[in-house]
């Protein structure tokens, strides 16, 4: 029975995301990196706790605005480094698809460091590293922020996690410190081109986000639980692009709420391996989002391995 309860939740995940979630013109998770820091997601069970590494592999696949598909994949390794102490790293690789443009590339490095202050808090520091610029081109166009596979800024990522048993809290600021070279001009394009209806955002300029993850662990069995939660992450200025005419300007729209949905499948395969399924989608979402993080849904599945 528990067996066959596991498997309706992920057959209704699968098709709740297939059918329904792509009709949704909106963004969803945002992937400037805070939801990626695994310290910050939602974790009924931390292998670290008995054991001092663990290494992790996944992929994502995600609806984007104009047509495109987003296909995504990470590798992970963490460190416990005492009782206290942890460190993670990931990379992350980007491909997107749609109106005849089809790229793929390296995204960015993660690497923070973990501090457990009690058995309920835990505080978290680190970088995003771009490994590439957001300069890409095609056929000496300049291409916009939806088909570049990092965000090319540098950036600061601190926040803390409170649990307990069955509930977690975590609160979280991710800060540019260096900007891209994007030079996208929608201009560039042909008014037929779907290019030409994106946003400019030459010279980019992005702003900070601040992230808060609530969600609630429920048990179906010894070996599956499944985590639904609520996920704000609010911009908290307007972004910025230099026009043709050299001045700087605000894009209207682009600070304020998004409100997502996410919900967690963990399946315990052993002592030491987990196999999880997320999934997340928007309730309430900002009017522009010139970063190119649009989604209408974003589904993954990841396995780590703990030794």
């Amino acid at each position: 029975m528990k067996k066959g309860v596991y498997q309706l939740s992920i057959v209704l995940a699968v098709i709740f995301s297939v059918t329904i979630l792509p009709k949704i013109h909106a963004q969803g998770c945002s992937d400037a990196g805070l939801c990626k820091i695994d310290v910050l997601k939602p974790d009924p069970e931390n292998p670290l706790l008995k054991h001092d590494n663990k290494v992790n592999a996944g992929l994502s696949i995600g609806a984007a605005d104009y047509g495109i598909t987003v296909f995504g994949g990470s590798v992970g390794y963490s460190r416990k480094l005492g009782e206290q102490w942890s460190l993670d790293t990931k990379l992350t690789l980007l491909s997107q698809r749609g109106n005849d443009i089809a790229v793929m590339g390296p995204g960015d490095i993660f690497a923070n460091v973990n501090y457990k202050a009690s058995q309920k808090f835990t505080l978290t520091a680190g970088v995003k590293i771009p490994l590439m610029k957001a300069d890409r081109a095609k056929d000496g166009l300049p291409l916009p922020m939806d088909y570049q596979s990092s965000l090319g800024t540098l950036d600061l990522l601190t926040g803390i996690r409170y649990n307990t048993e069955k509930w977690q809290w975590a609160l979280a600021v991710q800060i540019p410190l260096h900007q891209n070279d994007n030079a996208f001009f929608s201009g560039l394009y042909d008014t037929l081109s779907p290019l030409h209806e994106i946003q400019t955002t030459n010279a980019f300029e992005r702003k900070a986000d601040i992230m808060l993850h609530v969600s609630r662990t429920i048990e179906m069995s010894e070996k599956v639980t499944i985590t639904p939660g609520l996920l704000p992450i609010y911009h908290v200025a307007e972004d910025e692009y230099t026009d043709i005419d050299g001045i700087q300007y605000p894009i209207a729209g682009s600070d304020g709420l998004t409100l997502n949905g996410t919900i967690f499948v963990d399946v315990k395969t052993g002592a030491t391996g987990n196999l999880e399924f997320d999934l997340g989608f928007p309730f309430i979402v900002r009017d522009a989002r010139p970063d190119g993080l649009t989604r209408g849904f974003v589904f993954g599945v990841s396995y780590s391995y703990a030794f």
